[in-house]
């Protein structure tokens, strides 16, 4: 991914808050002699961890294509992202563009054993259940998950490496990039994304 230090994301911080808030991750494997290997699923932060480390599973089969373990691969977080069309600037000359954030988390997976593997299953569902008014446990079926969890393989990621950016109009000015907010949050725009409204307002340090 093209790096340019107007859209670099380099606060920790913020990078913690992409993967906890989506959750829904792209798993690239490069497997000697098949070529790329891809893969969708949910991940959580380590708990025991401050850094970007993160927690996930997949099904063993994934896990088999992927050779996971044995090979560098890039998780890929998105955040809010979106069209942005040049009649938000209500200025110019400006072209379409797409603003997003995202973080690529590279490193070689490590495999975790049954018992932690059933135990990232066990997070997992409480972070996302976490949300809910009357959260669900997994403990709930027990038996059922503990005898489908060896179908699964779960995996901690520490990146050795972590490349992000937010392109949230950093490079337009301020009274142009305050216009594609407000378009972003018009309940008539056919493009309206309060989430990606939100990113730039708060990267801009403008109001919504």
């Amino acid at each position: 991914m093209l790096e340019l230090p107007v859209y670099a994301l380099t606060d920790p911080s913020e990078i913690r808050s992409l993967i906890a808030d989506r959750g829904w991750a792209t798993l690239v494997s490069a497997v000697p002699g098949e070529g790329p290997v891809v893969s969708h699923l949910p991940v959580i932060l380590d708990p025991d961890r401050d850094d970007a480390t993160v927690l996930g599973h997949l099904a063993r089969t994934d896990a088999e294509l992927h050779e996971l373990g044995q090979h560098p691969t890039v998780l890929i977080l998105e955040g809010p992202n979106g069209y942005i069309s040049p009649s938000f600037y209500q200025s110019g000359p400006y072209v379409p563009t797409w603003n997003f954030v995202v973080a690529h988390l590279h490193g070689t997976p490590e495999i975790l054993t049954g018992e932690q593997t059933y135990e990232v299953l066990d997070r997992t569902v409480a972070h996302f259940e976490d949300e809910r008014p009357t959260p669900w446990r997994l403990s709930e079926v027990e038996g059922y998950a503990q005898s489908i969890a060896p179908a699964t393989t779960g995996f901690r990621l520490t990146p050795s490496r972590v490349v992000a950016k937010a392109k949230l109009s950093q490079d337009k000015p301020v009274d142009v990039a305050r216009n594609v907010i407000t378009a972003l949050h018009s309940d008539t725009d056919t493009h309206r994304n309060p989430a990606l409204a939100q990113a730039m307002s708060k990267a801009l340090s403008l109001p919504v």
